[in-house]
């Protein structure tokens, strides 16, 4: 689909206004210079007529002074008629004649234009002189210089004065221009802004400009992230609360079976032992909710050098007494050290987590082994059991010595595997029929 582009509207719409400005200040320029030079023209020929009214009988009348010409109101000066002088010489150098107000020049002087500074004090005139052979006469025509810049400052203040709008009126222009031609812009920042982002759906592409296509893909695509990883959160949060159920009811089991006591050794035993559970599910309480709010950034900054195989062996020797009690076999398999950098607590409730599941939704007399490989680097969690059999005897559930389990899914297993940049998945192993792994990445656990 060939879409029209932005920067060719925008482009478009800009150049238009600057040919507009431009072509009105050419039309501007035009009649303002025809208007000066009509009035220029004027200009000589009522100096001209001015000139040639003092003129009688082959010389000029000398004017009078005090006396005032009456004129007709539409023959009064005109603002470009300039006051000439004229001096007459025949050729023996004596004036036959002059009119104006310049002063007399020398005689002596030469043919054609010159600058002259005359009168006292000294004034410069603009002179233009030549000689009649026939007659034997010298004319010179004088115009008195300061006139001459006033008549000049008038005629560039009449040419620059289009120019001295040309700035403002381009740069209204320009501006009015590029706001009409970024509208489409501006309507898509409006959309943009009043998504929601709760309940937001697809921007839809309404623009035919093809520069947007790839802004509301682009968009589009972060909403789908956001509305996928919402929804994942929502699940894992109702999942928390719903799987969080099992360690508050046995930490309820602990404390009546507390109340129960007698006093003794045994009622110490179940103090310490609710003591510690407590604090525990307060602790993985606390790094749940980290884990829901906290970005992948935050947990790589406050990762920390461990030993997983000190994780997985407490976690073992914790489920040994109730593994015992409901029948089942509970091992570990491993090397002496597998070093890498992590979070602990969280790691060790991953494990916990796969071992509370094995123990809890197998049968009396299942083996569950906890393996780990430092050289592939993975830890898995597997069990002998051939069928999913019915939930551990009620005798275990109830036991006043169980430890608090905590198990809370697999997805908690899996976010915390992500964590790490790690794989959680279901994998087959010979000797056991259900065995969950956690694949770490070679390359950045070191």
């Amino acid at each position: 689909m060939n879409q029209p582009s932005l920067t060719r509207h925008l482009l478009a719409w800009t150049l238009g206004a600057l040919l507009a400005v431009w072509g009105t200040f050419i039309f501007l320029g035009y009649r303002t210079g025809q208007h000066e030079a009509d009035e220029l023209t004027d200009g000589h020929l009522a100096s001209a007529s001015s000139l040639l009214l003092s003129f009688r009988g082959g010389e000029f009348i000398p004017e009078q002074p005090g006396r005032t010409p009456m004129l007709a109101p539409a023959f009064k000066a005109h603002d470009y008629q300039q006051s000439m002088s004229v001096v007459v010489w025949d050729r023996s150098g004596k004036v036959l004649t002059r009119s104006g107000t310049a002063p007399v020049p020398e005689f002596e002087h030469g043919q054609g234009f010159a600058t002259l500074n005359l009168g006292q004090p000294p004034e410069p005139w603009r002179v233009f002189s030549r000689w009649d052979e026939a007659e034997g006469r010298k004319v010179m025509v004088l115009l008195s210089l300061r006139e001459r810049d006033e008549l000049a400052a008038d005629i560039a203040e009449q040419i620059a004065e289009p120019g001295l709008w040309l700035l403002p009126v381009v740069a209204l222009a320009l501006g009015l221009a590029i706001r009409r031609g970024l509208r489409p812009l501006y309507e898509l920042s409006r959309d943009v802004h009043s998504l929601d982002v709760r309940q937001a759906g697809p921007l839809v592409d309404r623009w035919r400009h093809r520069e947007f296509r790839a802004t509301v893909m682009a968009i589009n695509t972060l909403m789908e992230r956001y509305q996928a990883a919402l929804t994942r959160e929502r699940a894992l949060a109702n999942e928390f609360a719903h799987e969080m159920r099992t360690p508050l009811a046995a930490v309820s089991l602990h404390a009546r079976a507390l109340k129960a006591a007698a006093e003794g050794p045994d009622r110490d035993q179940l103090l310490a032992r609710l003591d510690r559970d407590v604090l525990r599910a307060g602790q993985v309480m606390s790094d749940l909710l980290a884990l829901a709010r906290a970005s992948r950034a935050e947990w790589d900054e406050s990762a920390q050098e461990l030993d997983l195989v000190e994780v997985a062996r407490r976690v073992v020797a914790d489920f040994a007494p109730s593994a015992h009690e409901s029948g089942h076999e509970l091992a570990l398999a491993g090397p002496e050290r597998f070093p890498m950098t992590g979070h602990p607590l969280l790691l060790e409730l991953a494990v916990r987590n796969l071992v509370e599941n094995a123990v809890s939704h197998t049968p009396r007399g299942t083996h569950v082994e906890v393996q780990l490989d430092a050289q592939q680097r993975w830890l898995q969690v597997g069990d002998d059991a051939q069928e999913t059999g019915p939930a551990p005897p009620k005798d275990r559930q109830a036991g006043p010595i169980r430890a608090l389990g905590l198990g809370l899914g697999h997805r908690v297993v899996e976010k915390i595997a992500a964590i790490h940049g790690a794989r959680f998945e279901l994998v087959r192993q010979a000797g056991f029929s259900s065995c969950y792994r956690i694949s770490f990445d070679p390359k950045r656990q070191t």
